[in-house]
């Protein structure tokens, strides 16, 4: 599974790349991570940040890039795409901030 989700993320990386000429909203997508569920029924696309007009766009353009998966990946059923924002930046910003405060104390002490 873990080579599947690495293919499916170069593929879907790719054609956002193609689909960012026709939609502006795309411009500033960038896929992190994909989770494929064991059964190939649902994938779940992570990306960096996902406003909503960003989220409407990759809505508009999932039967598309369902395509683009099938026609590129060779799998028993292409999975539905679901678009989440990635839950590790945002935590990684977290504690990012937290260890600044901790060492801006430390060094007003």
């Amino acid at each position: 599974m873990l080579r599947v989700n690495q293919v499916m993320r170069q593929v879907l990386a790719e054609a956002i790349e193609r689909l960012r000429d026709a939609d502006d909203r795309l411009a500033m997508v960038t896929i992190t991570e994909v989770d494929v569920a064991g059964d190939l029924s649902m994938a779940t696309v992570y990306c960096s940040s996902l406003s909503a007009d960003q989220s409407a766009a990759l809505d508009e353009r999932r039967v598309q890039l369902q395509r683009a998966v099938a026609a590129e990946v060779t799998l028993k059923r292409t999975p539905k795409l679901q678009f989440l924002v990635d839950p590790s930046i945002e935590s990684g910003a977290r504690i990012e901030e937290l260890l600044r405060r901790a060492r801006s104390e430390e060094s007003d002490e």
